[in-house]
This record gives structure tokens, sequence and C-alpha cells, in this order.
């Protein structure tokens, strides 16, 4: 084997673990976010948790992807660990799809149809449609198959170089020799292990394997021991997405190792025991392609079988391993907050890891939705206990404020499809405005422990007329939410109207309050307090016309909002008036 030879050997490994991980990375685009929602619903039902996974890995394959986001849906909370390890065991399974798609490469036949279904064939007709999608096609579908098909040739040349390069390697002597200190079974499945943990993938640690099988000098005795440890390896992908993570991640990739050593270590015991009474005549033969996904299949279906019954076993060992004081656990129980789904390993598949920021948007929209309406009750019936839950409630506004701005802006650098890309600009624009909502809710508290501190109160007239504007206020924040929500762009052509609808009971209150000065039934000191309110509430009003104008807007990739109103209400005038009239009608204050 000369030098150039070596150049052939490192170039296909390197197209071949690129083609992989593009392929990877289309078919997760693909799926836009569908696999991972798939896991996130799962039932308690080992069964159906090992289905599933073994589902999800065969479409995006990749069993190390499936278990980190396991390990992050478990560190976020959606998952218990008890759902965890049925779909780290289904995901073993499922990543067995790549060995069977590369072992096609070994088809030996002089029939044309056979020959079609060897990947050297139409892995070049794949590779033209991918091109031609992604040059020509409009849709993003379309692109994110072409990425597929791309990716899939890159691989399938890659394997062909590799193959093509180490074929000499088998009148090589001291080649042979170093394979045959691999059917030791314990310096087999240390090389598999080592191996599998630098490429951090068992598909293509495999894949390398099936390649080598082309010299004739890679014997079952060898590809035994070196599959096994491969299996293990793999579980490094795992235990680094764990550093950091709460005590129950770290339990679930304590469950991908236990179960891949337990495992292995049955399954050899099992397989050299029957090879000494028996004698398995395959042993000395030279391995295959196909052969080789046999036996990965056969061992990680063979796990799956004898150590489902005993997940709680495994679950109990990962809880042994990893301890939680009574403290750590109290702490854990507490914290529900939806912002742990805004879990770092999401960003690996940008389609979910938008789902999930959407989900924590909304949640924030109803912290600041339930501060104001909780302030707004103060201004009658003011409580400490209620005026502290209010700053509660913003400040886990804020909270979420910083959390979902900082995630976004590190998901906005992935690459996205044109739905998710506005979805996040959506976000990004109205979190903004959800946050500015709290504030106003904290600016009512204060204006209402003013009253109460000072002994103060509006007159009945002036309570009746707080109360109109109130509930225009409280029905504009839940119409406006609902459309950011639903993206309802009908429903966000009412906003508008509300807001003008608003500012004008602002005016008339404050004109109202002027007569009532002028009368001698109001103070000065309680009119700075009801401007105070009222303006907060036109204010709050003014942010959910931003909400529903980011909503109708980005679509367009434009956002001159002044321009956008005044087209509306050109455009749409007939329908404009009837909501201001209507609204109108609604919110009348009293006589």
């Amino acid at each position: 084997m000369d030098f150039f030879s070596i150049l052939t050997l490192i170039g296909g490994l390197a197209l071949f673990l690129y083609g992989m991980n593009v392929m990877g990375d289309g078919l997760a685009k693909v799926s836009g976010g569908k696999m991972e929602k798939i896991l996130e619903s799962l039932t308690s039902n080992p069964v159906k948790a090992v289905t599933l996974g073994a589902a999800v890995t065969a479409v995006i394959q990749s069993s190390s992807a499936t278990t980190v986001m396991v390990v992050g849906f478990v560190n976020s909370g959606i998952m218990k660990l008890s759902q965890a390890v049925g779909v780290i065991m289904g995901a073993n399974i499922g990543t067995t799809i790549t060995s069977w798609i590369l072992s096609l490469s070994g088809i030996q036949s002089d029939n044309f149809v056979i020959q079609l279904f060897k990947p050297a064939s139409f892995s070049p007709i794949l590779a033209v449609v991918g091109v031609a999608f992604l040059m020509f096609a409009k849709s993003e579908k379309k692109k994110d198959f072409g990425t597929i098909f791309i990716g899939f040739s890159v691989l399938m040349f890659g394997m062909e170089s590799m193959s093509g390069a180490v074929k000499p390697l088998a009148d090589v002597p001291e080649f042979t020799n170093i394979l045959l200190a691999f059917s030791n079974p314990v310096l087999g499945m240390i090389a598999g292990a080592v191996l599998t943990a630098v490429i951090q993938s068992s598909s293509a640690s495999v894949g390398i394997l099936q390649a080598l099988c082309v010299t004739g000098a890679v014997g079952y005795n060898a590809a035994i021991p070196i599959i096994m440890g491969q299996n293990i390896g793999t579980c490094i992908t795992a235990l680094l997405s764990a550093i950091g993570a709460k005590k129950n991640a770290k339990r679930a990739a304590m469950v991908h190792l236990y179960f891949n050593v337990i495992g292995t270590i049955l399954f050899m015991i099992l397989f050299y025991s029957i090879n000494g009474l028996v004698g398995f005549a395959f042993m000395g033969k030279a391995a295959n392609a196909a052969g080789i996904a046999v036996v990965h299949t056969s061992f990680n279906v063979f796990a799956t079988i004898m150590l489902l019954p005993f997940s709680k076993g495994l679950e109990k060992l990962a809880t042994l391993t990893i301890r939680e004081k009574a403290r750590e656990a109290e702490k854990n129980s507490e914290e529900s907050i939806p912002i742990q789904l805004l879990d770092s390993r999401f960003l690996d598949k940008p389609a979910f890891a938008v789902e999930q920021s959407r989900h924590v948007a909304v949640s924030m929209a109803n912290e600041a939705q339930a501060a104001i309406r909780t302030a707004l009750s103060l201004v009658e019936n003011f409580s400490e206990e209620k005026a502290e839950q209010v700053k509660i409630l913003e400040d886990r506004v804020d909270r979420y404020e910083d959390a979902l701005g900082t995630y976004l802006v590190k998901l906005s650098q992935k690459d996205l499809n044109v739905k998710d890309s506005h979805d996040l600009s959506i976000m990004l624009h109205c979190i903004g405005d959800f946050e500015r909502i709290s504030d106003h809710a904290v600016n009512i508290m204060e204006s209402a422990r003013e009253l109460a501190s000072k002994g103060m109160s509006f007159s009945d007239k002036a309570l009746e007329e707080l109360r109109v504007i109130s509930g225009a206020v409280e029905d504009i924040i839940r119409d406006s939410f609902k459309v950011f929500e639903n993206q309802d762009p009908i429903l966000a052509k009412r906003i508008e109207p509300m807001e003008q609808v608003i500012d004008e009971l602002n005016l008339e209150l404050k004109n109202r309050h002027i007569k009532r000065l002028r009368e001698g039934t109001c103070t000065i000191e309680q009119g700075f307090v009801l401007s105070d309110i009222t303006t907060s509430l036109e204010r709050i009003a003014d942010h959910c016309s931003n909400i529903a104008v980011c909503i109708s807007q980005v679509t367009e990739d434009a956002f001159d909002t002044h321009s956008y109103l005044e087209n509306m209400k050109k455009e749409s005038a007939e329908e404009y008036l009837q909501v201001m009239a209507l609204s109108r009608t609604r919110y009348q204050l009293p006589i």
C-alpha cells in the first residue's frame, strides 16, 4: 500500500463521515422536528418506547443524536427517566439500519436489475437528482431531499473509495497480523470502543469495518469483538452531552452505558460459551458487509430482549451511580418553570428547538397576562400578598426574556427552513413586548399601592370608567396573545382598531377627570395616580398592536410598522371602521 493509497483511504473516510453527517442533517430537516415531537409524547409503555426509539433513529440515522435528545428531554423535565430507558434501547436497534444500507455494496451479480440495487449503481443518479433539486427547486422540502440524496451519494462514494484503498492490504502480512490480534475478544472490544469514541458514531465505525471486509482479511473472530466494542464506544456522545446537566439527565446517559456494557457482557459470555461447546464454523471465515450487519442487528435485538424486562433495574442502577441529596430533590421538584425546555442539546435539531422556544414564549405571554390581571384587581382591593405576586410574575417574565432571547440568538445561527425562520423572527420581536407588558403591570401595582398607603380611593364614577378601559385592555391582551400563539392574521386585523378605541377611552377618561377636578369631586393627587394607571393601560395596548403587526408583517419580511398600519387603514377601511364601531359600542363609558 503506497502513499497515494493512504491519501485515498483518508479522503474516502472524510467523504464517508461528511456524507453521513449531511444525510443525517437533511433527514432531520425533512422531519421538521416531528420525530422529536413523537419522542416527547411517549407514554410509559416500554414496548412502545422501544419501537418509537428504533423508528426515530432509523429515520434520523443516528443513535447518538437520539440518545442526546433523550438526555435533553430528561434534563428539561419533558421525559421521565423510566421512559428514557426504552427509547435508548430502541435507538440501538434503529441505528443498525445504516449497516444494512451499506451492506448493499456487497451485492454480486451479473443480472442488470440486481446490479441496480448496488449503491454504486444508483447513488450517481441520486447525486444528479439531488444537485438538480438544490439548484432549481423552489420548494424548501425538495431542497432538503436534495441534501439527503447528495449526502447519501457522498457517503457511498467515500465507502467505495475506502474499500478500493484498503483492498491491497490483503497482501500485507503486518495488516493481517494486527487483525488477528483483534480476534482476542478483549483487544477487539477495546479497538472498537476507541474507534467509535473518537468519531462518535457507531454507524460510521461499523461502516469502516464493512469497508475493511473487502480485504478478505477480517474474519468473524475479529469482527464480532470489534462490533461489541463499537456499541460501548458510541455511549461517549451521550456521556459528554450530560456534562453539566441535571442528575436525571446524567442517569439517562448512564442507562445508555449500562445497557451496552451489560448487553455486551451477556452476549459475549453466551456466544463464546456456545462457540466453545459447539464451535461455530463461520468464526474462521472472512466476514462480509452483510454478515457485519447481521451481527450488529443480532446483538442489539438480543440485548434489548434480555434487558427490557429489567429496565427498572437499569434505572435503579443509574440512580445508585448518580445519587441525589434530599435538598437537591426538593429543589428539582419545585423547579418546573418551562425555561428548562430551552436545552442546548436541542440546538442540533433546529426545527424541534424552534417548537420548544414557541412553548416557552407562550408560557411567557401567559405569565405577563396573569401579572396584568392581578395588578388590575389591586386597584379596588389592594393586598400586599397580591402585590408581591405581581412582582414575582414580572421577575419570571424577565427571566423568560433573558433565557429565550439568548437561546433564539444561538438558534438563529443554525440552518433553518423558511417557516422556522419566520417563527424565530416573530418570537424575537414579540418577547420584548411581553416583557414591557409585565413592567406596566408593576407600574399599575405601584399606583394601587400608593392609593392604599395614602388612604385614597377613586370615586364610584371613576371606578366605573376605569373598569371599562381595564376590560378593553384585558380583551386586547387576550386576543393579541391568541394571535401570537396561533399566528392568526385574521384576528390580528382586529387588534389595531381596538387599540385606537383604547386610546380614545384614555383621552376621554383624562377629560372627565379634569371636569371632576373643576367640580371639586376629585383631587390632583388622585388624578396623578389615575393618569399613571390609564397611561400604562394605553401603552399595554400599544404593545398588543406591535404583536399583531409583527405576525402580519413577518411573512412579508418587512417591518415598516407605520406604513403597514396606514395601508391597513386604507385597504381594509370598511372592515377597520366596523371593528372600531363594535369596540366603541362594547366599551362605552358610563354617562
